[in-house]
């Protein structure tokens, strides 16, 4: 054999090994394909749709099935760009949110719409330009649960025949002018200085209700300790004349038992006697202008008319003791000086 030959042959073979090697890693990699989990990939046979792989490990025909699209059934999450939104009031602001979506028909998302991130991103962004020129500026930062509502309800019957599922929509940003972020802060401002001047009046209303609480309290403490002082002084009072009262009878009681005992009545006869002299007596000590009675001389007779009396009252009624007492001192009142006047 030629060694030309032989050395040409080697080579060629070895080309031909190759390509065949290569053939079959070509056709392998058509033909074998693993799919990963929460993934589908959409399978075109001749250009038109035949299947839709879940996870798993799948074998397509070489140069006849061909892996079309590929897609996450994952939540995915997109950015709104930010637009400009004019309100009800006509204030320019600019918004931006995030948009949350799920497939849930690969086929659908594949061949009902072009892009359906794309999509659904446009039609979230005219979605809220609409929301936000139904109401004013103030109320766009108390209703932004109400917009983000309405933007998912829109957006996701818009994007049902595409086999996309709208979850949620959250607005990032609302931003208005310059100019009317100035207004926002003082309106903000005052409105703080009102919420102050208000907080302290109300301090100042509470302090003075209770200061005047404490007063009243006070008050009805200082009136019930003064009726209770003037409770017990009446009381001491009342206790101290039925004792006073209960010693007067108890004198009186011995009064009359001495006077209806044996020599009694000349005891009281000089009693008498004795009290008028000193009382008589007195009159000369204060003034030197007096009065004198035109009896000076017959106070033997006036303590014998007593005396008289008492005898006869006694013999002839009898009473007790104290009765007799009593009606001496009733009838016969102690004598009071007489009364004096100027010369």
């Amino acid at each position: 054999m030629d060694p030309v030959s032989t050395s040409t042959v080697f080579p060629l073979a070895t080309v031909v090994i190759g390509a065949f090697i290569l053939f079959i890693i070509t056709v392998l990699a058509n033909t074998a394909r693993i799919v990963p989990q929460k993934t589908v990939f959409i399978i075109e046979r001749l250009g038109k749709y035949y299947a839709t792989l879940e996870a798993g490990f799948h074998i397509l025909i070489p140069f006849v099935d061909k892996v079309a699209y590929r897609h996450s059934m994952k939540e995915m999450v997109m950015d709104v760009p930010p637009q400009v939104c004019i309100t009800k009031d006509n204030i320019s602001v600019e918004v931006d949110g995030i948009l949350y979506i799920q497939i849930v028909d690969p086929t659908k998302a594949s061949y009902g719409v072009t892009n359906y991130e794309f999509a659904t991103t446009q039609l979230a962004q005219t979605t809220m330009r609409s929301e936000i020129g139904k109401i004013e500026l103030d109320r766009t930062f108390e209703e932004r649960e109400k917009i983000n509502m309405e933007i998912v309800a829109a957006v996701d019957k818009a994007s049902s025949p595409w086999g996309i599922k709208v979850t949620r929509h959250e607005i990032k940003n609302i931003t208005p002018p310059e100019s009317i972020k100035g207004a926002m802060e003082k309106q903000m401002r005052a409105e703080r200085e009102k919420r102050a001047i208000i907080a302290e009046s109300e301090g100042e209303k509470q302090a003075k209700i209770n200061r005047a609480e404490g007063d009243k309290q006070q008050a009805i403490a200082l009136s019930e300790g003064e009726k209770m002082k003037r409770i017990n002084e009446a009381e001491g009072r009342g206790q101290e004349i039925e004792r006073i009262a209960f010693a007067t009878a108890k004198g009186i009681r011995e009064i009359a038992n001495a006077i209806s005992e044996k020599g009694g009545s000349d005891a009281v006869n000089l009693r008498i006697a004795e009290q008028y002299l000193q009382e008589f007596g007195k009159l000369a000590q204060r003034n030197n202008t007096m009065i004198i009675p035109s009896d000076l001389g017959n106070v033997a007779g006036m303590v014998a008319s007593i005396g008289k009396v008492l005898t006869t009252t006694r013999g002839n009624n009898a009473p007790e003791p104290a009765v007799a007492a009593a009606q001496v001192n009733t009838q016969f009142p102690p004598q009071r000086p007489p009364q004096q006047r100027p010369a």
